[in-house]
């Protein structure tokens, strides 16, 4: 399975849920705290990701950043 992670500005994110409806794996909630702009942002909830970029492809803010983690290398038969 590919794995992936994201990387929300907290600071940027205004808290839109765009990207919690967009994620297929249900990898991401609302923050409980408030950032500087006194907005309940988005955070990574699940360590379920697949890096399928959804959530940053619909965030109007360009607060996410996706990282895949690479294939492993097959193995020789």
């Amino acid at each position: 399975m590919i794995r992936g992670t994201v990387i929300i500005d907290k600071d940027v994110c205004k808290g839109c849920e765009l990207c919690i409806v967009a994620c297929p794996q249900s990898s991401l909630a609302l923050s409980k705290q408030i950032n500087v702009h006194s907005y309940r942002f988005a955070e990574l909830i699940e360590e379920n990701c697949t890096g399928c970029t959804n959530c940053a492809l619909v965030c109007p803010e360009v607060a996410i950043k996706v990282y895949r983690q690479p294939k492993g290398a097959k193995k020789a038969v």
